[in-house]
């Protein structure tokens, strides 16, 4: 699973992309990463902290949309 991340710097809001968190699990469902995906996106802020996570959500891997 993919958790994707819309980000934004701090210092500038109006500067954004788009990232995305590889999450490993035994058992790939959904479920799974939003039972997790808490743990995974404070870990991503706390190593970077000049981004501000706007949105994020869970895809399976090889089915990435075109926009979060």
């Amino acid at each position: 699973m993919l958790l994707l991340l819309s980000i934004c710097l701090v210092a500038q809001p109006s500067t954004c992309r788009e990232d995305q968190i590889e999450m490993s699990f035994e058992k790939s469902s959904p479920f799974v990463c939003l039972r997790n995906s808490q743990s995974a996106l404070a870990t991503w802020q706390a190593s970077h902290p000049e981004w501000h996570v706007e949105r994020w959500r869970c895809a399976a891997k090889g089915s990435v949309p075109k926009d979060l």
